[in-house]
């Protein structure tokens, strides 16, 4: 019983719990492959869900890269997050506004790249509070998912405020995705919660 209780609690994420590791490197390596694959996936199919804006288009990004984050642990979310950053900066069309634009290195240049380097910096900052259980109650990943936008404006408005006043970058930027934001990160505590409530009955029922 109290073997049982510790192999439930011994996984830091939700995917630590879903597919765990082995003592395997081989095992290992295809595991993060594959988990990061899939991820990568995700966030250049998200990126092309999206409302075309001026300057910044609205993608549910922000919701995959939290999800991701929150999901695979820093080190595996951050690692998946830079392979889509890589394969972007590659010439891959993977970001949002390629095509027309042309991906490659410049984009991370352009106006809208802080966004880039926010998914990054919050799918690191999800890992680690999903580490320490943020992700397990209804109170924490609230905070934990807003705190994980909040990471990706920032980063995205400092760019942004680099080629126009800081009001017109809110306004550009920001003030558009206010509703959206909120609604993506409802939806985000929604399948975080949803997730681990039938992993604990699954794992009651076991």
């Amino acid at each position: 019983m109290s073997t049982g209780a510790t192999a439930l609690a011994t996984p830091s994420t939700l995917m630590g719990l879903l597919w765990p590791a082995r003592n395997d490197a081989r095992f290992a390596a295809i595991r993060a492959v594959v988990l990061m694959v899939v991820g990568s996936a995700l966030l250049t199919l998200s990126a092309k869900v999206q409302v075309s804006l001026p300057y910044v288009p609205m993608t549910m990004q922000t919701l995959v890269v939290l999800l991701i984050g929150a999901t695979y642990g820093w080190r595996l979310g951050g690692a998946t997050v830079a392979l889509y950053l890589m394969q972007g900066a590659m010439g891959m069309p993977v970001f949002a506004n390629t095509p027309p634009m042309p991906a490659g290195i410049g984009y991370f240049a352009s106006p809208t790249g802080g966004f880039l380097f926010g998914f990054l910096a919050a799918a690191l900052v999800m890992g680690v509070m999903a580490e320490r259980g943020w992700d397990r109650s209804l109170l924490r990943v609230t905070v934990m998912m807003s705190i994980g936008h909040a990471v990706i404006f920032v980063f995205g408005l400092a760019q942004l405020s680099l080629v126009m006043p800081f009001a017109k970058a809110w306004t550009v930027g920001a003030a558009p995705f206010v509703a959206a934001t909120i609604v993506k990160t409802a939806l985000a505590i929604a399948l975080m919660q949803a997730a681990w409530s039938i992993t604990r009955r699954n794992g009651s029922a076991r």
